[in-house]
C-alpha cells in the first residue's frame, strides 16, 4: 500500500522506516508532546492548519516525504 496525502499521520509515524523518513524531512515531530493530537489526521488536514507553517510542512514538502517513505516501505 502506497502512502498518500490522505494516509493517516499515525499510520505513517506506526511503520519504522517510515517514520525515520518523517523525522528527516520534521525534526523531533515523533517526539513532540502535541504529537497525540494529530495522529488521526491527514497530511493534507494538517498542512491546511496553521501549525503546519511553524513546522515548515508545505504540501510540496509533504509529497517529497512521501515519495521517499514509499520508497523505503515495503
Amino acid at each position: 500500500m502506497a502512502y498518500t496525502l490522505d494516509t493517516p499521520f499515525g499510520t505513517l509515524l506506526d511503520h519504522p522506516q517510515a517514520k525515520t523518513v518523517i523525522d528527516q524531512y520534521l525534526p523531533g515531530i515523533s517526539t513532540n508532546p502535541m504529537l497525540g493530537m494529530i495522529r488521526g489526521l491527514t497530511l493534507n488536514m494538517i498542512i491546511a492548519m496553521p501549525m503546519a507553517a511553524q513546522l515548515g510542512l508545505t504540501k510540496e514538502k509533504a509529497e517529497a516525504m512521501l515519495v521517499e517513505g514509499n520508497k523505503v516501505v515495503k
